[in-house]
């Protein structure tokens, strides 16, 4: 994805840079925008794009998936950069891109309202540092930058708010070795697929463990989804073991 430098006059432009600002809910860092991969809750959208820099390696995917705090899911990946897929600079836009349109089609209502607010005004993430994912000060109420994430949004933006192209799922993306927890990643559904009720989620719920990354993984016996992940290794206090592992 080649993608050049552009200029943006602050007065012209809709920015978002802090979560609790108007238009923050565009940030990859805001709550409230759930997501449901492969019948596993994460987060939010960065710390999906923070997982998925790491497909050969579970046991970290895990720890930044246990994460509720997308900073310090995102910590946890700076302390692994050096296990990055090794064509992560080359395929990165282009995950980032399946991460917004996942967030997109499970969270429909509010973030479809959300980017429609923008109206048909440029949208670009400000940053004090970061010229590629936003744009940066560059003069007086200029900014200049890659503007990346913005144009991202705005490519949703106009497919499917403006042209209301209707999304049933979401494919992954044409690369190889996109894998979640060793598995390659499925088609991503709306949010009548995603996340439960909580009230559902804790109303019967029992515990397995994954041999593959030595974790336990609680999930719910009336729909068979995975709610969340022990990230210490240890068991959940106070849920059942499922059966088949009580037999072991």
């Amino acid at each position: 994805m080649n993608i050049s430098e552009r200029t943006y006059k602050l007065d012209e432009v809709i920015t978002f840079r802090k979560t609790t600002e108007k238009f923050g809910g565009l940030s990859n860092m805001s709550s409230g925008f759930s997501l449901f991969v492969n019948e596993i809750n994460i987060a939010n959208t960065e710390i999906l794009y923070q997982a998925c820099r790491f497909p050969l390696f579970p046991a970290i995917q895990e720890k930044i998936i246990s994460k509720t705090n997308p900073m310090e899911a995102k910590a946890i990946s700076r302390k692994y950069l050096d296990c990055t897929r090794q064509d992560w600079d080359n395929v990165k836009f282009k995950v980032m891109r399946w991460c917004l349109r996942v967030k997109y089609i499970q969270n429909l209502t509010s973030f479809s309202k959300l980017l429609g607010e923008t109206n048909t005004k440029p949208i670009v993430e400000y940053s004090s540092k970061d010229n590629i994912w936003g744009a940066i000060p560059a003069g007086k109420d200029i900014l200049q930058g890659k503007n990346v994430l913005g144009r991202l949004l705005m490519e949703i933006r106009q497919k499917y708010v403006f042209e209301r192209i209707n999304l049933e799922f979401i494919d992954p993306p044409d690369m190889p070795a996109f894998l979640l927890f060793d598995n390659p990643i499925k088609k991503v559904y709306c949010s009548d697929y995603s996340i439960l009720d909580l009230d559902e989620v804790y109303a019967s719920e029992i515990q397995t463990h994954n041999p593959k990354t030595d974790t336990w993984v609680k999930r719910n016996t009336n729909t068979g989804r995975f709610t969340n992940i022990k990230s210490n290794g240890t068991t959940f206090k106070g849920v059942a073991k499922d059966v088949d592992d009580r037999r072991k």
